[in-house]
């Protein structure tokens, strides 16, 4: 995949990443029948400092994605490197180095903690596993990250019930820092949580990208989140991504017909805007990633679709007159000011209640 990125600004480097879960049959002696194309040659470049946001309706492996970077899931198939070391084959064993450099903010805060635990034990697990300090060094360290997230470091042996749900998603952020990652993948880590306190871990983050250097792979979908928060932005559809910009390049001027529906189901604040804006209402329900449209996987419910979009996959490449950092994965990408709907939309809903529906 083409990028403008230097090499060495590269932190994790993701090529043809495949992930296909198998669908077996039988009692006793089980057989393979097929298999869910979960990630289905997915590759990304994420740079040193930065914020990769990764948005797609439920279902389209967004999650499954950030198990495979994470290395949580074995890669069926592709190539993973990050900081330099290629870890697309390593073992559970092998992989513990590298997981100082990696971790995972869960979108829930409530079942990500274990709730017979006290919260000192939590935060300070990863201490442990790596053997990184004991005793009394490994409590002042808890204590400070607790500090670090907005916690009072005096609540180290309460339990995780105790907490609010914004207090606790603070928790899973400090466990998270515990080992100074280098990258840190945030799966839906405001969804679960209330409007009010979305901001507030929010503005957390994004201080602490400040104050450590982090780099941050982003997954939301609340679209208007994800514009605050990212530098880049990727757009994922039944196992692939479809586009990749720049966030003021993709909000400008999305290519992609299905990122252009996005975002027009996207809530906007101001009420005049939101009733004199065209909404893209798409046919059809996504298809089974057990067995998905040949071609481009999108054309079954494109308004642009043609008869070679059903034949022929598209390349996920620069688009004529977009800057080089801009790919689509389109035949024929909508152009600036195209209009693939107008005042009242005439096409069958499908994107209706996208903001609202439960992550993948």
């Amino acid at each position: 995949m083409p990028d403008t990125a230097v090499d060495g600004d590269v932190l994790l480097n993701a090529d043809e990443i495949v992930k296909h879960f198998p669908i077996k049959e039988g009692i006793f002696f089980k057989h393979q029948v097929g298999s869910v194309k979960a990630v289905d040659g997915v590759s990304l470049k994420v740079r040193r400092g930065e914020t990769l946001g990764l948005v797609g309706e439920t279902g389209c492996g967004k999650s499954t994605l950030a198990r495979c970077i994470t290395r949580l899931f074995p890669l069926t198939s592709g190539h993973l490197t990050f900081d330099g070391a290629d870890l697309s084959k390593l073992s559970r064993s092998q992989m513990r180095p590298y997981r100082r450099g990696m971790q995972m903010i869960f979108q829930d805060p409530y079942g990500s903690l274990n709730s017979r635990r006290r919260v000192g034990s939590i935060i300070g697990d990863p201490l442990a596993i790596h053997n990184i300090a004991s005793g009394d060094e490994r409590k002042k360290r808890v204590q400070g990250l607790m500090e670090v997230v907005g916690l009072n470091p005096e609540h180290y042996n309460r339990f995780p019930a105790e907490f609010s749900g914004g207090q606790r998603q603070r928790i899973g952020v400090a466990r998270a820092l515990a080992l100074h990652p280098k990258l840190i993948v945030c799966d839906e880590p405001v969804s679960a949580l209330d409007v009010s306190i979305q901001a507030q871990i929010i503005n957390l983050l994004e201080d602490l990208q400040g104050e450590f250097g982090l780099t941050y792979v982003f997954i939301a979908h609340d679209l208007a989140v994800v514009q605050h928060v990212s530098d880049r932005v990727a757009v994922m559809y039944l196992g692939k991504i479809v586009e990749v910009a720049d966030v003021k390049d993709l909000y400008s001027t999305p290519r992609h017909p299905y990122t252009n529906a996005l975002l027009s189901a996207s809530v906007v604040a101001d009420p005049d805007k939101a009733r004199v804006r065209d909404r893209i209402i798409l046919t059809g329900d996504v298809p089974s990633p057990i067995n998905p449209p040949s071609g481009c996987r999108f054309h079954t419910r494109c308004p642009k679709a043609q008869a070679i979009c059903s034949t022929e996959e598209p390349l996920l490449q620069t688009a004529a007159g977009d800057p080089a950092g801009h790919m689509t994965a389109c035949h024929f990408p909508v152009a600036e000011g195209e209009k693939l709907a107008s005042g009242k939309a005439t096409i069958l809903h499908a994107v209706e209640g996208f903001l609202a529906e439960a992550p993948s």
